[in-house]
This record gives structure tokens, sequence and C-alpha cells, in this order.
């Protein structure tokens, strides 16, 4: 979910990204980028991974120094209409890097408003907020697994801001993927989502579909029909995924330690959410092993000016963490 002050916030984030590259190199083998790593310095690169069906995301690593490095990763999965270099990401990876946490945050199909995601026998499909198929960001944050497993770490913290946390909540939900040490939702929906679009909105994407028009934007939402009828036919166990309507939850399906952040200046939710949520979590069957909740004072949906109290909170929360007991295959999703 993005501000309503779009422009200011892409100036600052083309000025990252400017920035970025300069102190960064595109990804060559591992070996080198680690022995090429000198103590006491932060290390930034932009990197490539490649999904299984064929996507090419971008992304940076920001590396700690080696004498403070912990055996943790952290994937930081955007929001929509963002990228992997929105300032405020950045910001929270550098000072989790000083902290002693690998920080990769990457971009999935569904970054920014839209972008050419491939371009299979000379074919343009587009990805981005607009014409991106949400449900299929479990290959984005597979591959970003793959990624970080490559560079040695067996231990991954799974976060995601916005929609990028429903996104990662989602991943988990279906492949309890057992090198993930813990997740952490940022900003993502707190309450159920019971709306229910207008008949004709459905009827016009069904009818784009079938006249073979994915693309073609539906003028209400203001989507792809493909992007809206794949969140109109989202399973409920994701619609209500702490499980406060149903027993049916998403979160039933999450194992592994669990931290919920808002802010408390007109972010997504509030503590009564925060308290719904940790009430509902209990009366299920299963759920998490832990479940903290922290708001951040003064902070907004994009915590600007308060980067550092979100990896403040990370990081503690991370150092509490057991390591994840690995089993193979286990972060494959079709």
């Amino acid at each position: 979910m993005g501000r309503s002050n779009i422009r200011p916030r892409l100036q600052k984030a083309i000025l990252a990204f400017a920035a970025l590259c300069l102190t960064s190199s595109t990804i060559g083998s591992i070996e080198a980028q680690a022995a090429g790593q000198e103590v006491g310095e932060i290390t930034e690169r932009i990197v490539q991974v490649q999904t299984k069906d064929n996507v090419t995301d971008s992304g940076a690593v920001l590396t700690p120094p080696k004498n403070i490095a912990k055996p943790f990763a952290v994937i930081w999965i955007h929001g929509a209409t963002l990228n992997f270099y929105d300032p405020t990401y950045l910001a929270i990876g550098r000072d989790l890097a000083e902290r002693g946490y690998t920080f990769i945050t990457g971009n999935t199909r569904m970054h920014d408003l839209g972008n050419d995601e491939a371009w299979p026998g000379g074919k343009r499909i587009r990805g981005g907020t607009y014409w991106g198929i949400p449900s299929e960001q479990v290959r984005d944050i597979a591959a970003w697994i793959d990624f970080a497993e490559g560079l040695g770490f067996r231990n991954i913290v799974l976060a995601g801001h916005s929609a990028g946390a429903n996104a990662v909540r989602e991943y988990e939900a279906q492949t309890q993927d057992s090198h993930i040490a813990g997740v952490v939702l940022v900003s993502g929906d707190v309450r159920p989502d019971t709306r229910v679009p207008p008949p004709e909105w459905i009827s016009k994407a069904k009818q784009d579909i079938a006249d073979g028009k994915p693309e073609e934007l539906v003028q209400g939402p203001f989507l792809s029909a493909a992007t809206f009828l794949d969140i109109v036919n989202r399973s409920p166990e994701f619609t209500d995924f702490f499980g406060e309507l149903s027993s049916n939850a998403g979160v039933t399906r999450v194992h592994c330690p669990l931290l919920i952040i808002l802010g408390t200046e007109g972010d997504v939710g509030n503590k009564d959410d925060l308290e719904k949520i940790k009430s509902a979590i209990k009366h299920l069957p299963a759920g998490p092993s832990s479940v903290d909740t922290v708001q951040i004072q003064g902070a907004d949906h994009m915590y600007d000016g308060q980067e550092n109290h979100v990896s403040e909170v990370i990081a503690n929360w991370g150092n509490t963490l057991a390591p994840a007991t690995v089993k193979s295959g286990t972060h494959n999703p079709r």
C-alpha cells in the first residue's frame, strides 16, 4: 500500500536507488563476494534471482561486518506500488546490518504500479500492483529464500510490509517452510476482509478473461481483470487470516514465531486490533509457536523517521529466535 504523496516518495526512491548503485556491484560468484568483504564494513550489492516460472526479480543485499554477523538473514518483501529500494526499506536494512543481520530486500512480480514481468516467446506479461497476480508471489519469495540459502543461511526471518506482509504470511501458511525461523508482519491487514465487490465488476473481469484480455483494466477497482479476480478468489482462510470469524484461518498453518508491528499514526489497525488477533489465535486449534505485537509510537504506515525503531524491534525479537529446523524440499511451491 503506497501513500497519497507518490511523487515525493518516488523522487526519494530514485535517489536511494542511485546511491545504492554507487555502492553496489551486480552479483557474481558468491564465494568471491564473501572473500571480498572486510571486517568492519557493511557492503551493499544489487542482486537478481530467477523464479521457477522464469520471472527475474531484482533486489539488494546489505551484509554486516564479519565480526558481528549473525547466522540469520532477514528477507524483506515490499508493499503495493513500492519496490526493493524504497528509502524506508533501505534505512531499516542498514540499521539491521549494523546490528549484525544480513538484510535481503527483494522485488516480487507485484513491484511498482506496473512492470514488464516477463517476455515469454516475445510476448509481454505485465506485473505490478495493476497487472500482477498476487497469489503467484509465493514463487518470488521461494526464489529469495533459495538465494539466501546460496549465501549459506539456514535461518531466515521472513518479513513483509503492507501488502508484502500479506504475501509472506500466505507463503508460510502454504509451505510451512522449515527455513523460516520467524515471520514479521509490518502494517499488513489486521482485520478480516469482508468486502464484497459489485457483481458487475466481477462480470466484466470474467468477460475480459474469456475474451483473452486478462490485462484489461476493470474500471471499478482499476486493476487488471486477472489481478482483480485473483484477489476476489482468495481462499477464505486468507481473507480471515487470524481467525476472528472462523476457525478456518491461515494462521493455523504458521507454526514458527510471529511478530506483528503497527504504527500509531493512521496505520491499518490499532491496539484493539492487535488484542483481537492474539485472542483469536488462542482459541484456534493450531498456530504460531509464539505471537508478539508491537506498536511504534509516532509511526505512520511508511514509518518515515521511525525506521530505526522498526529495526530495533525486529533485531531484539530476532535475538530470541531458535534456529530453524531445516527439512529439504519445503520451499518449492509450484
